[in-house]
């Protein structure tokens, strides 16, 4: 295995956490600026910020699932919550506002990419025949810490 499909992985999701966390804080102190969108794109954004609500969960998912990847905690947690927006991303920029090809192309490459790499975290949700947990199996038993010896 060469050295760069060793270090891939790592890049793909250190770059996918970034755009994330990034663009994820800039929804709440705006220091990016933002391009004129065509006035579909203005009407969808415009409902959507409407709601009160819907911008700062959409942000506040984004930096923290950007933080996971930045972070290499919970992986496969972070894809999770990033497969909807980023659906959500291709589609605006396919449907609402053309443009930005290329970020929404690496963006989604790199999504899917840690979706194959992390595959095991993910092949129980594609199980034929779902088992759900027996409600008469007992949860492990902790048992009390040992006093040490003094």
């Amino acid at each position: 295995m060469s050295s760069i499909s060793r270090k891939l992985p790592t890049i793909a999701r250190v770059l996918l956490g970034a755009i994330f966390f990034v663009f994820g804080l800039n929804g709440f102190f705006h220091f990016l600026p933002q391009p004129p969108v065509a006035a579909r794109a203005t009407a969808f954004a415009g409902a959507l910020a409407a709601t009160g609500y819907f911008f700062p969960l959409l942000k506040t998912v984004e930096v923290a699932a950007g933080a996971l990847l930045l972070a290499g905690a919970l992986v496969p947690f972070a894809l999770t919550l990033l497969a909807p927006i980023i659906v959500n991303i291709v589609a605006f920029h396919l449907f609402l506002a053309p443009g930005n090809y290329a970020v929404v192309g690496i963006v989604l490459a790199a999504e899917i990419y840690l979706a194959v790499v992390h595959r095991a975290a993910f092949a129980p949700l594609f199980a034929r025949r779902a088992a759900p947990a027996s409600a008469s199996v007992a949860p492990p038993r902790l048992e009390p810490a040992t006093r040490r010896a003094a």
